[in-house]
């Protein structure tokens, strides 16, 4: 029994003597397995079509498979909460945009902090909203399409991709703008609203050219602006909203990639990594383009150049979106 003993304690001894495991060799085993990207919102919406189209070559990047998991529920708040709850691992990882971590700060009592209980990654696409209506609609032009909001005070309905969303608070500022009224319709995305917008169950919605760009080309909706200060370059068509008769009405939903907070340093520069090859690959930067996602700059593509413009954008939009009163249930 003593020879064991000793033996135990002299194996033990010299296992204690070991050198330790780099951290950069640790670093290199992640991942190991699939990867999950939670997408606040339901399939079919801006930020379904970004992690669509970056998902396979992130895959490629990190060696695994990048899953896509579609979270959707209160304006984004539910798919971000099920990421603040994950493991700090790096197997579950987020997209959000404007609307799920900024615009719900200033309109939930959330039970996470949008900038503390989240480490970046880095900044994703973004993208001007168009003014949109049903084909069926009888206006041409936006000046036309405000003239019949005008005669149709109370009737008219517009869809938002959820309570809160960047087309809800965008549907708000707008109708601020022009001082008309019109009931606001809330999805559990923008994808379910633009199906119910083509079908003419809706009346109107202000989204993202991404998901509405082929429908307006199809004939199956109507464009009458760009929500931004110069035209989308592949549709040079649509006019922006100062020529078009909204003087200043300028918003865009920018989008970013986030892990939970306490992720280490070395996963979260692995997955910027696989995100500024995937944001630099000829095919991808074609699709986003063709969608008109404008590619964030390689400043922007860092975790802190994603923290530093997130804060900005909560410094400059509560205020305004707390000034216009809107309520949630």
């Amino acid at each position: 029994m003593r020879f064991h003993r000793r033996q135990f304690l002299h194996l033990a001894a010299g296992a204690a003597a070991l050198p330790a495991m780099p951290r950069s060799t640790r670093a290199d085993a992640y991942p190991t397995r699939p990867v999950t990207m939670i997408v606040p919102y339901a399939a079919g919406g801006p930020a379904d079509a970004i992690a669509r189209i970056i998902s396979e070559p992130m895959g490629k990047a990190l060696g695994q498979s990048v899953i896509v998991e579609n979270v959707a529920g209160a304006g984004g708040s539910v798919g971000v909460g099920r990421l603040a709850r994950s493991d700090p691992d790096g197997y579950t990882i987020g997209i959000g945009n404007w609307g799920s971590n900024v615009a719900n700060g200033a309109l939930y009592k959330l039970p996470y902090d949008l900038l503390k209980d989240f480490g970046p990654v880095s900044m994703l696409p973004l993208e001007a909203n168009l003014i949109l209506a049903t084909a069926s609609l009888p206006a041409n032009n936006l000046n036309e399409f405000i003239a019949w909001l005008k005669a149709n005070v109370g009737k008219a309905t517009g869809g938002t991709s959820g309570v809160g969303g960047p087309s809800h608070v965008a549907g708000l500022l707008f109708q601020q703008l022009t001082g008309i009224h019109y009931q606001l319709v809330p999805y559990r995305g923008a994808g379910p609203a633009i199906q119910d917008l083509v079908a003419g169950r809706l009346d109107t919605m202000i989204t993202g050219p991404s998901i509405a760009l082929p429908l307006v080309r199809d004939g199956k909706l109507k464009a009458f602006a760009v929500t931004s200060k110069t035209r989308l370059a592949v549709a040079p068509d649509i006019p922006t909203t100062d020529e078009a008769g909204a003087p200043g009405f300028y918003i865009s939903v920018w989008h970013g990639l986030w892990v939970p907070k306490a992720t280490s340093k070395d996963i979260v520069a692995t997955l910027n990594s696989a995100v500024r090859k995937t944001l630099a690959d000829a095919s991808v930067r074609q699709k986003l383009t063709t969608l008109s996602l404008e590619i964030p700059t390689l400043d922007q593509q860092t975790p802190e150049g994603l923290y530093a413009y997130h804060k900005a954008e909560i410094e400059k939009w509560w205020p305004i979106i707390k000034a216009a009163n809107i309520t949630v249930e």
